[in-house]
């Protein structure tokens, strides 16, 4: 391989992992969300999600 391969995987690699930690954050927030919702529902007269 040559040098320019190795920096285009090297690169790909960093920016899979970026993307990779970007999509599970939003997916702990739209959990947090969820669950703040399903709690506090009742409490504000709103119907439950499920």
């Amino acid at each position: 391989m040559s040098w320019m391969a190795i920096a285009l995987l090297v690169v790909g690699l960093y920016l899979a992992f970026k993307l990779a930690g970007v999509v599970l954050k939003l997916l702990m927030w739209g959990l947090v969300l969820l669950a703040a919702y399903w709690l506090l529902a009742p409490l504000l007269g709103m119907p439950r999600p499920f």
